[in-house]
């Protein structure tokens, strides 16, 4: 499992830093770029999530050729054509042309999430996968503890050869995702018979491990796998989640900007809640594959994210608005890399390629929502407090849907 998780694990996670920094900084591009575009901040907001809107559409065909063509080509070709849409968003003139390169955007990041959990979990057994998910999730905040400073010195580049200092950030920020996917294409493998690191009996234990892992009613086929209640159920339980993410990291910036700080203080202020989302992700990764209940800690890591978010908005202060959403931030990284273990329990083959997809498009939809509704109705009220109030409603909707769950997976 060590040798695996050395292999695998830092470059999957180096790619999940990129992917996260290429959706979510465009926060930070909107603290200059909005009035240069003339963007209003329910524009911005579509624009933000119209991402999701493309990934969600090709999320299911995009992992379907992966389980056809194999995760090692597919994840490659993903990164290479994301980064490539990522750079190009740098030469957007209008709030059109920002929507087609976000969508775009989308349509080339999909399936990269649910390729990297169905490859994980061919080479992971079930009591590893919590903390195998979680040290490859620590991409989200690990991307956003980056992204703020890196983003900020890249918008001071301002008039370097003619170009605004956000077009310089989108292409510093996308050109990387390419040269990533080479060198998945060059170290990763698609199944554990063919890792080269691992010695013959090294190889045969784990295929037996695999093999010997009991699971609650397995799904193989795909269409069996859609019409599963678990499946539906996941998939809603994901979106309320997902859209309390997306909606404090894309509107996190322009939310601090409101007390008067500067950009660079934003950018530094920015990375304390995924400071303290790497941390405790981890703590909580650990605690949770030592009980096997991955049910309750996600209910617990929903409810605890809706009590940050209410939090957050009760002072008007920088401190208390900050350990709000501190605690916000944390609970929501965890509950993704809890929540991801749940549907390998009963999915497996072409069943949890495609029911993995489905899940996540259906799921992430919450990043399209999160975006445009916190801008929305911060149009209409001149506040964020009150698109904070329903993110934290929909994650209590999470909880309720969660505590369901108990009577479809059993054994918890």
């Amino acid at each position: 499992m060590r040798k695996n998780a050395w292999r695998l694990l830092p470059l999957l996670t180096l790619a999940f830093v990129f992917n996260y920094i290429d959706r979510t900084s465009v926060g930070f591009a909107a603290l200059t770029m909005n009035q240069d575009l003339g963007l209003t901040a329910t524009q911005f907001g579509w624009g933000a999530g119209i991402l999701f809107a493309g990934y969600c559409l090709f999320e299911m065909p995009s992992n379907l050729a992966m389980y056809k063509v194999g995760a090692r080509r597919w994840l490659t070709r993903i990164m290479v054509t994301w980064g490539l849409a990522a750079a190009g968003t740098a030469f957007v003139q209008g709030p059109t042309s920002f929507y087609v390169l976000r969508f775009l955007l989308g349509v080339a990041e999909a399936g990269f999430f649910p390729g990297v959990t169905f490859l994980l979990a061919a080479w992971f057994p079930a009591q590893y996968r919590v903390r195998v998910l979680a040290f490859f999730m620590l991409g989200v905040p690990i991307s956003s503890i980056v992204a703020g400073p890196m983003s900020v010195w890249l918008l001071q580049l301002d008039g370097l050869m003619g170009m605004h200092g956000w077009q310089w950030m989108f292409l510093v920020q996308g050109l990387p995702a390419v040269l990533i996917g080479l060198v998945l294409l060059a170290k990763l493998r698609d199944h554990p018979r063919d890792a080269d690191w691992l010695t013959h009996d090294e190889r045969e234990e784990l295929l037996r491990m695999l093999d010997e892992e009991p699971r609650h009613q397995p799904k193989k086929a795909l269409w069996a796998a859609l019409k599963d209640g678990r499946v539906l159920l996941l998939a809603a339980i994901q979106f309320g989640f997902v859209l309390g993410s997306y909606g404090i990291g894309i509107w996190l910036p322009q939310i601090l900007k409101q007390h008067g700080l500067s950009l660079s203080h934003i950018g530094y202020l920015s990375t304390i809640p995924y400071i303290a989302a790497v941390i405790g992700m981890m703590v909580w990764a650990r605690i949770v594959d030592k009980s096997g209940k991955q049910v309750m800690h996600l209910l617990l890591a929903c409810l605890l994210g809706a009590v940050g978010l209410a939090a957050s908005t009760v002072s008007s202060g920088l401190a208390a608005e900050l350990f709000g959403i501190s605690v916000a931030v944390l609970a929501v990284s965890s509950a993704r890399a809890i929540f991801w273990t749940i549907p390998t329990r009963f999915l497996t083959g072409v069943a949890a390629a495609g029911g993995l997809a489905f899940i996540n498009s259906i799921g992430t939809m919450g990043g399209f929502f999160g975006p445009y509704l916190v801008g929305a109705i911060k149009d209409y009220t001149g506040s964020f407090s009150a698109g904070i109030w329903a993110m934290s409603a929909l994650l209590v909707m999470s909880a309720a849907l969660t505590a369901s769950l108990w009577r479809l997976v059993p054994k918890e």
